[in-house]
């Protein structure tokens, strides 16, 4: 006997090893579909780049091979079924996380992966199979969002960003927030109608259709961004767009979380009651700003390890490594603390590329962009490849005609209660107004993408909640190829201008005499102007080795101190500041502009003064700022450090015809 059970444990061990190495086996097939995918599209995309096809972006392209991957999984392939595998049925009020089986006195543990149709038992083989190339939620927040988020922040031009800084707050707080409630009484009307023609198969309630209006208000119009800068559209536009992409994905997922969270007192959780509401709306509040102290934190801390540790530069390779774990580690500091890592991870990308950035070494700095740029490539085109194939490997689609199409009408409606009216608003304070082509387009751009996908996925537990990632999926997918294909020619129909250096700070315009002449933006918000000062003159030398040193900015007696938290790189380069902002405080008290004998300068209430020019003609101190921007060298003087900003005077100016003629030439080379 004692013989016959050690042959059978012996046995037993085998199998066990032999089954395992099959997992091992078909875990490694299922992650080689996916390097292929990638792999295929990167080659495509190549090819479309090559023959300058833009009529379909490469997250289109990624989708489109998942989904053919998905179809060849679903229905060409069949795993052989196990005789070893036993249906047994039991009763239980509830599902069990865990489940431990006495087999012959040995217990065994198995654990839950999900529910299965009746109509699938017989299918267990197949499913596994399907079920092997479905990933965990958790994956796609804990490691494939983090560095898409970061690299939205990381790489975000600023001077763009603040210029349009009150109107991208505006579409992406108020907009979102707007967006979500009239998505959700679109779809709580659909709802309705379905429950009174029958064709409701669960429960679906007003919060849940709230958190659909969340989910699918988070826009990622990465495709059309992509063009956006392979064409050089105006910059203007560009800020708008990426900007308002950026804080409303952090938006929606608070406000998704908000909605969640919301928890009337009573039997029915689903009722209205103010307190209840009041205090999602704390929930929202107290996540969002929490989130966003955690990672400006992190990327001061960041900024300060890099600032003191200036031996650090000396090994790059340990730099980039500190530098890449710290960003990472503030979107899971965030979400282990109850705060919402998309927020944190994105504010501290931005914290990071404005002060951390400037203490790295050349080479960990170009290290750092090219390794985000990467991550985020791989990243995003995995999702969109996953996308594809999720249509057919997930079980539980439910798919309604009726909220399918409802759907389609409130996100649409959504995004033009949204961009219309807010424009509206907007432009009655805005000196550079938002012109109605302008808006036009951002309507048109409002994609959906990764995080809609990301936060549909994420729980799929109820009836509701399938309904809402299977219609989610189709409405990505008609906006990525449809919205996103079609951004080439929505820009010619609206007669966008392209080939537009993102980086200039001029604006032209044609004077009475037909001549074109430049002029300078200084549009920026009042509130940055004064943040500005204050960066500049205090934040940027103490945790940056650029800036003036604070000898120079704080008062003489506060000199031991000055001296105790400049750097010593900070004195080295006085005469050479780096400083990426500078440009957009134009209008500040302390700036003088000079050219030849002729000072252009702005008091503190932002008026113009200008010197007499040689010859003893008085100039107009508007027309001496522009001809002083148009033409020549001239020198910046803020508060004792000098820039030098070449301009070029290589040419006189061109008529109007002449300049679209060489524009044009320039754009087809």
């Amino acid at each position: 006997v004692i013989l016959y059970l050690a042959e059978d444990s012996a046995m037993e061990n085998i199998v066990t090893e032999k089954k395992a190495e099959e997992s091992h086996r078909q875990d490694s097939a299922d992650l080689l579909v996916f390097i292929l995918l990638l792999t295929l599209t990167i080659l495509t995309i190549w090819l479309f780049k090559h023959r300058r096809f833009r009529f379909l972006h490469e997250t289109g392209l990624a989708m489109i091979y998942g989904l053919l991957v998905g179809v060849v999984l679903r229905y060409a392939i069949h795993v052989p079924s196990d005789m070893n595998n036993v249906t047994l049925s039991c009763n239980v009020n509830a599902s069990p996380a865990t489940l431990l089986v006495n087999v012959s006195g040995k217990f065994y543990e198995y654990t839950l992966k999900g529910e299965i149709s009746a109509n699938d038992v017989d299918d267990i083989q197949d499913n596994e199979m399907l079920r092997k190339v479905t990933f965990d939620p958790e994956v796609f927040f804990n490691i494939l969002l983090p560095p898409i988020i970061f690299h939205a922040g990381y790489s975000l031009k600023q001077r763009h960003f603040f210029r349009n800084l009150g109107s991208i707050l505006a579409y992406a707080f108020v907009g979102t927030v707007v967006s979500c409630f009239i998505i959700g009484l679109f779809m709580y009307g659909c709802v309705m109608l379905m429950k009174q023609i029958g064709h409701m198969g669960g429960d679906f309630f007003f919060t849940d259709c709230l958190f659909f209006g969340a989910i699918v208000s988070a826009t990622d119009p990465v495709t059309v961004l992509a063009i956006f800068n392979e064409l050089q559209v105006d910059a203007d536009l560009y800020a708008l767009l990426f900007g308002e992409s950026v804080l409303n994905d952090a938006v929606a997922v608070v406000l998704s979380s908000s909605i969640v969270a919301y928890q009337p007192e009573g039997d029915n959780t689903h009722t209205f009651e103010a307190m209840a509401m009041l205090k999602s709306f704390g929930i929202f509040l107290g996540v969002f700003s929490g989130s966003f102290a955690l990672g400006v934190a992190t990327g001061v801390v960041t900024a300060l390890i890099s600032f003191n540790f200036t031996k650090l530069r000396d090994f790059p390779l340990l730099e980039t490594a500190l530098f890449f774990l710290m960003s990472w580690s503030t979107f899971l500091l965030a979400e282990a603390c109850g705060f919402t890592g998309v927020v944190a991870v994105l504010f501290c990308g931005m914290t990071q590329a404005h002060y951390t950035f400037n203490n790295l070494s050349p080479e960990s700095q170009d290290r750092t962009k090219q390794l985000f740029e990467l991550l985020n490539f791989l990243a995003e085109n995995f999702i969109f490849s996953y996308m594809g194939l999720t249509l057919f490997t997930f079980h539980n689609h439910v798919f309604n005609p009726i909220f399918i199409v409802g759907a389609f009408l409130a996100v649409f409606l959504g995004r033009a209660v949204n961009i219309y009216p807010l424009s509206f608003l907007l432009n009655l304070g805005r000196r550079n107004k938002i012109s109605s082509n302008f808006q036009h387009m951002m309507m048109f751009a409002g994609l959906r993408g990764a995080m809609t996908f990301a936060l549909s996925i994420r729980d799929t537990a109820t009836y509701a909640r399938q309904m809402m990632f299977s219609t989610t999926l189709l409405v990505v997918f008609f906006t990525v190829w449809i919205c996103g294909g079609g951004t080439t020619q929505m820009l010619s129909c609206q007669k966008i201008r392209v080939g537009v250096d993102t980086d200039q700070e001029t604006s032209v315009s044609i004077g009475p005499d037909g001549v074109e002449r430049r002029s300078t933006k200084h549009e920026s918000a009042w509130f940055f102007r004064i943040w500005y000062n204050f960066d500049h003159n205090y934040l940027k030398p103490i945790l940056t080795h650029s800036g003036p040193p604070l000898n120079a900015t704080l008062p003489a007696c506060c000199g031991p101190l000055a001296r105790c938290l400049t750097s010593p790189q900070a004195y080295e380069n006085e005469e050479q500041l780096k400083d990426s902002d500078s440009d957009l405080i134009l209008n500040d008290g302390d700036i003088t502009l000079s050219y030849g004998d002729v000072t252009v300068s702005t008091d503190a209430a932002g008026a113009h003064t200008s010197g007499t020019p040689v010859g003893g003609v008085a100039v107009n101190s508007d027309e001496a700022l522009d001809r002083e921007l148009a033409f020549g060298d001239h020198e910046l003087v803020i508060r004792g450090t000098r820039l030098v900003l070449p301009m070029d005077d290589s040419e006189p100016p061109l008529p109007l015809d002449s300049h679209r003629h060489r524009h044009k030439n320039e754009t087809m080379s």
